[in-house]
């Protein structure tokens, strides 16, 4: 029987405590934290970073990065707008051109990266990160796009009791990609590429067509995350997306992913995303500002990238 220790604890749930110790001290510090409402709400605006950061998660396990997902949902939900709305086609096709777009958006990042053999993803998708917004400013002529059907507000505005669809939408895609990554080959691949790239390679692992998959997968969840922002706005923005980048990234990092690839889950990403969430809402409840709420997010990430290395320096004795 597997013996468990409170380092060996630490280290697997240590987000998991994180976040119930962040629960505690604002739920004493704030009466109306814990009320059924405000916690539907931590869930509801959770969910658009939820949905990147689990993308995001994949090109993390491979020691890579995506750059471009928040342009990537603004690329998409215009596009989906211009169909939809300008255009006045049946909202349905709205919807899945905008998932479309978002996951072409990702396979030409899959595509730059592996075809022409750059050097890092950083580089190709933080070059695509404009190239995307840009499409998106123009498709528009920079003005946001109102006025969008029922069916394409749906998940954004409508819930289930109390609890918001776009939550319910979070953790059945959370369960898909916990089976994908855990049950099967191509899940076991990008923890591999993750691992050592080049064992990888050497023992007959596709690592192009697996990182295709990667960066594709990633484009298709900010698109999706796209569909929610519309719902909660009724708008397509050109600029929306700004800096959602950054959200994912850092929800994935505090959630026990490692920059270097191969170390990560889904759940510890949801907790990472749940994590950023409660802190923004714990601050705005405090009456904080959000220039101080920022600086806060950001020592919040610089300590996990730490506990990060604390923790790789361990494993590498």
């Amino acid at each position: 029987m597997r013996k468990w220790s409170l380092k060996t604890a630490l280290n697997k749930f240590g987000p998991l405590f994180g976040l119930l110790g962040l629960s505690g001290i604002l739920a004493v510090l704030s009466p109306s934290f814990l009320q059924m409402d405000n916690l539907m709400n931590i869930a509801r605006q959770s969910s658009i970073n939820a949905l990147l950061a689990l993308g995001m998660l994949l090109p993390i396990l491979t020691a890579g990065i995506d750059l471009s997902v928040g342009s990537i949902l603004a690329v998409s939900i215009v596009v989906a707008g211009l169909v939809s709305v300008t255009w006045g086609m049946p909202p349905l096709i709205g919807l899945i051109v905008c998932l479309a777009v978002g996951a072409i958006a990702g396979l030409i990042n899959g595509l730059l990266l592996t075809k022409l053999r750059l050097p890092h993803p950083f580089i190709s998708t933080l070059g695509t990160m404009n190239v995307f917004r840009g499409l998106a400013l123009i498709l528009t002529g920079a003005s946001p796009i109102f006025g969008f059907s029922y069916l394409m507000n749906y998940a954004g505005q409508e819930s289930i009791g109390l609890i918001p669809i776009s939550f319910i939408l979070v953790l059945i895609v959370y369960v898909i990609f916990h089976i994908f990554l855990t049950r099967s080959s191509t899940g076991r691949y990008i923890y591999a590429i993750g691992g050592n790239k080049e064992a990888a390679r050497l023992s007959g692992i596709p690592v192009d067509r697996v990182l295709i998959i990667v960066y594709t997968l990633s484009g298709f969840m900010a698109a999706l995350g796209g569909l929610i922002l519309i719902g909660r706005t009724n708008s397509a923005s050109p600029i929306a997306g700004l800096t959602y980048e950054l959200d994912a990234i850092a929800a994935v990092i505090i959630g026990g992913a490692s920059f270097l690839g191969g170390v990560g889950t889904v759940w510890g990403t949801l907790i990472g995303v749940l994590i950023i969430a409660v802190l923004r809402n714990g601050l705005n409840l405090l009456g904080t500002t959000s220039d101080l709420q920022t600086i806060v997010i950001g020592a919040v990430i610089v300590l996990a990238v730490y506990v990060d290395v604390l923790r790789r320096k361990k494993g590498s004795k």
